[in-house]
């Protein structure tokens, strides 16, 4: 097996064992990363002279015979809206394109602590808004299985990076589906974990009430490996909190999966469908109880989130107004120019269309019309869940309606776009952990199941995942 293939467990024994060195491995990933991502484009930044330095370090730990770290000299790439000291941060953004980040991210700093190699910053959609990979503004990525298709979005990088073995992870960030849609369509696993499960410190923000920081992988054991390594209180981020339920007892036996009759609906790919419900099938044979239940206002969700999200949005990018830092058009000495130059130059279609929709739903006269009443639609739909989840253990739905589509099919459609949101965005209009791995392909494009948990309830989906995945 190539070293660029090895799973965090398999490159943990072959450096324990000292097999390879983890220069060895950090140089093949580079060297990978050099021949091959200009078909791809999965990294904006890569920290070469940062990487080997890292990958040294954890060398000499080993040669002097001390216990390593799981993740100890593991390559991995980091979304480019997660800070990362010293590096640049650009969020996919040319509002910050020369931005340095002057300190860690909470999860940065969790994994640098074990000793992680990072390779350097993954694309993405500019201020992770987008659900293809398309909206950076410094060019799209491509999907690793078939380089005429997006990759999903919007951690679009992180994920094609994982897909086509330019890292052994990644992290990535979740707001609607961000890490789950992607995963799905490179055929690999992404976890979003619980609201707060994780700390948001040092991540951009895109809309504060949904972000989430969680681990984009090869395997469901190396998510579990890496959420287990960033989640956790942080005093920084104060909705962060200690997860409530781990390790809990698991019997297949006594699994109670709930179908959402409102996910399997007219417009899923008849392909897309028919893998998801063969998978399902599967636990059914392992001695899993199946139940068709009912979420009904998920009809509402994506449009309660395109009110929500933008809302927040034009409240977090007023930051970006060409003064403080970022990209500033300051040519000329009005200072209203100045803001509406900065922002006009700096963001891109996507962003400035979000930032609109965001400031109309909260101007005076439409606050209630708008916001107030998609906060009411989402107490009901997070009441859905609750409601669900006293007669099921966990949830299994399609992640996204169809496999990955062509690049610029739908970059042109905003409304296209947003609905591939729909089976996703309640996840984290709710607050809720859920999975995304591969459940077989639609000819050459892998189909993700995603499995939805309870509040910190990631322990019991991660074994789901993991059963099913021995039977893959």
């Amino acid at each position: 097996m190539e070293l660029t293939e090895l799973t965090i467990a398999e490159a943990n024994r072959g450096l324990v064992n000292k097999e390879f060195s983890a220069q060895d491995l950090a140089k093949a990933f580079l060297d990978k990363i050099e021949k091959e991502d200009k078909d791809i484009f999965s990294f904006l930044t890569v920290t070469k002279d940062q990487a080997l330095l890292k990958a040294k370090q954890v060398d000499e730990l080993i040669n002097g015979k001390n216990d390593i770290p799981l993740l100890a000299g593991v390559p991995l790439g980091v979304k480019d809206n997660i800070l990362v000291r010293g590096t640049r941060c650009t969020a996919g953004s040319k509002i910050l394109e020369n931005y340095i980040s002057p300190y860690d991210a909470a999860v940065a700093r969790k994994i640098k602590k074990q000793g992680a190699v990072i390779l350097g910053k993954t694309n993405m959609d500019e201020f992770a808004m987008g659900a293809s990979g398309e909206n950076s503004a410094f060019g799209p990525t491509k999907n690793p299985r078939d380089l005429t298709k997006v990759p999903g979005g919007s951690s679009s990088g992180s994920a094609a990076a994982v897909a086509a073995d330019m890292a052994v992870y990644a992290l990535g960030s979740d707001t609607a589906g961000s890490i789950r849609q992607p995963a799905s369509f490179c055929g690999i696993v992404g976890l979003k974990p619980t609201y707060g499960a994780v700390s948001r410190y040092g991540l951009i923000a895109m809309a504060s009430s949904l972000d989430q920081i969680g681990p984009i992988a090869k395997t469901v054991e190396d998510a579990r490996i890496v959420f287990e390594a960033i989640q956790g209180k942080d005093p920084a981020d104060s909705t962060s909190v200690e997860s409530e339920i781990r390790n809990q007892q698991f019997a297949i036996q006594k699994l109670r999966i709930g179908l959402p009759k409102e996910y399997f609906i007219k417009g899923t790919d008849n392909e897309v469908e028919k893998i998801v419900r063969g998978a399902i099938k599967k636990y059914e044979e392992m001695g899993a109880k199946i139940e068709e239940v009912s979420l009904p206002h998920t009809e509402y969700s994506v449009a309660a989130y395109y009110i929500i999200t933008p809302s927040e949005i034009s409240a977090n990018l007023a930051r970006y107004d060409g003064i403080k830092y970022g990209y500033s058009d300051n040519a000329v000495n009005d200072l209203m120019k100045v803001y509406l130059n900065s922002r006009g130059r700096g963001f891109g279609d996507e962003v400035r269309r979000r930032i609109m929709l965001g400031t109309y739903a909260l101007s005076a006269g439409y606050y209630d019309a708008y916001y107030l009443r998609a906060q009411k639609v989402r107490t009901l739909i997070r009441e859905d869940f609750t409601n669900v989840f006293k007669k099921v253990d966990v949830l299994m739905t399609p992640v996204a309606p169809t496999p990955a589509f062509l690049l610029g099919e739908k970059i042109k459609d905003p409304l296209s776009m947003y609905l591939c949101d729909v089976f996703t965005a309640p996840v984290n209009l709710a607050g809720l952990p859920a999975l995304s791995l591969p459940a077989g392909k639609a000819g050459n494009l892998p189909v993700g199941l995603q499995i939805i948990g309870k509040p910190f309830e990631e322990d019991i989906i991660l074994k789901a995942g993991e059963l099913l995945e021995k039977t893959i």
